[in-house]
């Protein structure tokens, strides 16, 4: 049997951005994963983690938290468990917001940003938000449980003129575009 047979497991999404000039207020990103149920992949989370939270039961945690992306690399991380979830669980949605406290801000604003996810040593995906430049949230992507039982990703970029609340709401509605493929693991 094949790694990719297996799907993925124990997966890392990172981020990145440059902190604010001199004088101007902190920008701060953060990443943010919301978990549906299998019986409703699109529905209402069963419950989200950002920087504030981690899941009941341990799976997706933040390891890493910047308020301002000083710092050296990537500021900002959270881990999910795929493969510890419950089988209750079908669907992950990561994404990424930036907030609003300094004034409005969107991705074209932010210095240097990027995120890329990874599994063990193997990227699976790497953006730096150029395709949604004005946008204020943005989800990255989905993790969905096949029939096998095994977790696959989808590239996710879809950009969103949000504030984190509201966001957390909608990032679950974004369905991939027709005829993507699941980034298979190696």
């Amino acid at each position: 049997m094949s790694s990719a047979d297996k799907g993925l497991s124990k997966v890392e999404v990172r981020l990145k951005w440059d902190p604010s000039p001199l004088g101007e207020p902190p920008r701060h990103l953060d990443i943010v994963a919301a978990t549906y149920s299998a019986d409703d992949p699109h529905g209402r989370p069963v419950y989200v983690v950002h920087y504030d939270s981690r899941s009941p039961d341990g799976t997706i945690n933040m390891t890493r938290h910047s308020q301002t992306g000083q710092g050296f690399g990537f500021v900002e991380a959270m881990v999910l468990e795929l493969d510890r979830l419950a089988p209750d669980f079908g669907r992950v949605v990561v994404g990424v917001v930036i907030h609003q406290d300094g004034g409005r801000r969107t991705f074209g604003d932010i210095a240097n940003a990027a995120v890329v996810v990874v599994e063990r040593y193997t990227e699976l995906l790497s953006d730096t938000f150029a395709r949604v430049a004005d946008a204020t949230a943005v989800t990255v992507a989905e993790f969905t449980r096949e029939g096998s039982g095994a977790w696959k990703m989808h590239e996710m970029i879809h950009g969103f003129d949000s504030d984190p609340l509201p966001f957390i709401a909608e990032m679950g509605t974004v369905r991939p575009a027709p005829g993507a493929h699941p980034t298979e693991t190696i």
